[in-house]
C-alpha cells in the first residue's frame, strides 16, 4: 500500500469480498476514515440470544470487527494485525452501529475502542482492544 487512501480502499474490499462479515452475518460497511470505521447490523431473529437480547458473540463480532478495520485503515506498509484482546459488555435488541476508532498506534502493539449504539444513539457497549502488529504474510 503507497498511502492511506489506499488502505481506505483494501479495508472496503476487503469487507465487501468476506462472506462472514456480509452474507452470513449481515453486517455493513458505513464509513470508513483513517483510524476509524462504522459497522452496522440490522437485527433479526438469528442474532438474538435465548432470552430475545442482542447475542453478545454479536456485540463482539461488531467490536471486534470496528476496531480491527480501524486499526487496519492506519497499518504500515508490509504488517498486519490480530486483536489480541477484546473486553465488551451486553446490549439490547434494534440496529446497532459499532463506532471504530484507534486510539494508541504502535510499531509492535495498538489500542482501539468501539462504542456500540442502537438507532437512537443509546450506548449498549462498549468494547476495547489490543492488537499485535506484525510482518504482513505474502497471500
Amino acid at each position: 500500500m503507497g498511502n492511506g487512501h489506499d488502505r481506505l480502499e483494501e479495508v472496503r474490499e476487503r469487507f465487501a469480498r468476506s462472506e462472514f462479515h456480509s452474507a452470513f452475518l449481515g453486517l455493513r460497511l458505513d464509513r470508513v476514515a483513517e483510524g476509524q470505521v462504522d459497522v452496522s447490523l440490522a437485527l433479526e431473529p438469528r442474532h438474538l440470544n435465548l432470552v430475545g437480547t442482542l447475542h453478545g458473540g454479536m456485540i463482539a463480532t461488531l467490536a471486534d470487527t470496528a476496531t480491527g478495520l480501524a486499526y487496519r485503515t492506519v497499518l504500515e506498509p508490509g504488517t498486519s494485525h490480530v486483536t489480541s484482546s477484546l473486553t465488551v459488555a451486553p446490549g439490547r435488541t434494534g440496529t446497532v452501529i459499532a463506532r471504530g476508532g484507534v486510539i494508541k498506534r504502535g510499531r509492535r502493539f495498538g489500542y482501539a475502542e468501539a462504542d456500540v449504539v442502537d438507532g437512537d444513539g443509546t450506548l449498549l457497549a462498549r468494547a476495547t482492544a489490543t492488537f499485535t502488529i506484525m510482518s504482513e504474510r505474502a497471500q
